[in-house]
């Protein structure tokens, strides 16, 4: 452990824009015979005096093993044009470890505990590195992000400082590169059918309270359906994990998929259990009230996302959560084979009492570990060159996304037209060629994160008017760091799982109507008898300690 003049030192250093000047001059920090901060003879392969927006290519040949998530939408080809040219362009060859992605967590830490994954290990998600921070098993990256000038720039640009402190460790180092995005981007919202709602006078709902007006609308008009059918409740630990997640944020609370059991709490200055909360309170009474008059298909909650897109398309509902891809691949293009004239629309995430907000930390995506072994090679310095080129350089990210311009793309100003007989993502069902499938380009182990300008791209017309609305919204303050010590950690997670476990199980309860509100006391009991009161103290200490050594 470093003491708290130490970490105090380091963090000055961070937030004054030096992040990882340490590693010049400091000590510590990856086991590596003594020597880990002297990069003197690492240096094989790499550019010197390589800066933000140069091409990186290596000084020879050099290659380098990364974990591949096996995505069955586009499976892996040894012969995709995307390691082809990232070979031309960079010297460097990816020897890819594939794993599929339905095992891919757990392949991970196995691969990790036994010394065997590769150097670089992509899509993690935070806090997915923590397990493996205390065996020494990752690097603390942020000790080497003085290599990584693309990576350095954005987050300066973007001011991206507070998003990096809080997935700080207990030590003030980072384990994990995580995606950078120059401005938040939305995913999810819900959508209805347009036809059916002109027919009867309504229009589009701007507020949770008008989706009410309009779902009663509809069940006075076809009094033997559920207007609204929900999916996206299997494997997830949280039954309705968009919905949940969309419409915790009207309220400003972690729900469904951005679930986290700890919520700080901006007016008292303190961490809180998210469950606990009166606004959580709030939005399970509003989705108990829409299940209790039949406006919301109790199925919902169980069901698999073909039973809820079967009764979209069938016309026994007439709306559904949606994101972008799914209206118009799925959604729309079905509807207009089944339902002559039918229309649907996905609305900008309808407001709450929170108001006009954006859930904090969506400006990081998932991101990348680098084996502590990399350290040891002489490689090493070309090897976070690269990485930072390919995940974090403008062109990188470019090519990345849309793959060789005259053969997969063509680019005038800021437009991007795919080469014909080419299709992204259902954008011509004809074409015999695929950009995923085909030749490897936007796949998700490589594309994340990037400018407002290329990550807006690729959206089809509807995306873009979504995205324009939900991109004026606040993001609500990144969470303060609080990162808990070793011994903290394996207590927390000890507790974790169990409060997670009864939080959701009771909050469906409530909102099937299974439990009456009145037993939210009871609720909040049972929560304190699995170390809620414990779990929250132990981060609020964290919180004080960090915030006491790193002011």
């Amino acid at each position: 452990m470093k003491n708290a003049g130490q970490l105090s030192r380091r963090q000055m250093l961070a937030a004054a824009g030096f992040i990882g000047l340490a590693t010049i001059t400091g000590c510590g920090g990856g086991d590596d015979g003594g020597d880990g901060k002297d990069l003197s003879k690492k240096q094989d392969g790499a550019m010197k005096n390589y800066r933000a927006g140069q091409q990186f290519k290596a000084s020879r040949p050099l290659s380098f093993s990364v974990l591949h998530n096996n995505n069955p939408v586009y499976p892996m080809k040894n012969g995709w044009l995307f390691w082809k040219e990232v070979t031309k362009r960079t010297g460097i060859t990816v020897k890819p470890l594939d794993v599929p992605l339905a095992d891919y967590e757990k392949k991970r830490s196995v691969l990790i505990g036994s010394g065997d994954a590769p150097f670089i290990i992509p899509k993690t998600y935070h806090p997915g590195e923590v397990a493996f921070v205390s065996s020494g098993a990752i690097l603390p990256v942020s000790e080497y992000v003085d290599l990584m000038p693309n990576f350095r720039d954005k987050v300066r640009k973007w001011k991206l400082e507070p998003e990096l402190d809080s997935i700080r460790q207990s030590d003030g180092k980072y384990y994990l590169l995580p995606g950078l995005h120059e401005k938040p981007k939305s995913g999810y919202s819900l959508s209805f059918r347009t036809d059916i709602l002109d027919r009867h006078g309504l229009t589009l709902p701007t507020t949770w309270e008008e989706v009410y007006d309009v779902l009663r609308a509809l069940k006075t008009e076809y009094p033997d359906k559920y207007p609204w059918t929900d999916r996206w409740s299997t494997n997830t630990p949280f039954p309705c994990g968009a919905l949940f997640q969309y419409l915790g944020q009207a309220y400003g609370v972690k729900a469904g998929w951005t679930y986290d059991n700890i919520s700080f709490d901006t007016k008292a200055r303190k961490f809180v259990f998210t469950a606990a909360q009166d606004a959580y309170r709030d939005m399970v009474e509003y989705l108990r009230r829409l299940v209790s008059e039949k406006l919301l298909d109790p199925e919902s909650f169980t069901q698999q996302d073909d039973q809820a897109v079967q009764k979209l398309l069938a016309e026994k509902s007439y709306v559904i959560s949606a994101n972008p891809q799914e209206l118009v691949q799925n959604y729309r293009y079905n509807l207009s084979k089944q339902v002559k004239g039918s229309k649907i629309e996905m609305v900008p995430v309808p407001l709450g009492p929170a108001g006009p907000v954006l859930l904090s930390g969506i400006r990081l995506e998932n991101g990348i570990m680098i084996s502590s072994k990399a350290l040891k090679s002489d490689t090493f310095v070309a090897m976070m060159q690269f990485v930072d080129w390919l995940w974090y350089s403008d062109e990188g990210q470019k090519f990345c996304k849309w793959g060789v311009e005259g053969v997969t793309y063509t680019e005038s100003g800021a437009r991007y037209t795919l080469e014909p007989g080419i299709s992204l993502m259902g954008s011509d069902p004809d074409a015999p060629k695929d950009l995923q499938k085909d030749y490897g380009f936007f796949n998700g182990v490589f594309t994340y994160g990037g400018s407002w300008e290329l990550v807006s791209s690729n959206f089809s017309p509807d995306e873009k008017k979504f995205q324009d609305v939900m991109s004026q919204r606040k993001e609500l303050p990144v969470d303060p760091a609080h990162p808990l010590q070793s011994f903290e950690q394996e207590q927390a997670t000890l507790w974790d799982t169990p409060l997670k476990d009864t939080a959701i199980q009771n909050t469906l309860q409530f909102v099937l109507g299974k439990r009456p509100m009145s037993d939210w006391n009871a609720h909040v009991a049972e929560l304190k008898s699995k170390n809620m009161q414990q779990l929250v103290d132990l981060h609020n200490k964290a919180y004080e300690r960090f915030r006491k050594e790193n002011g």
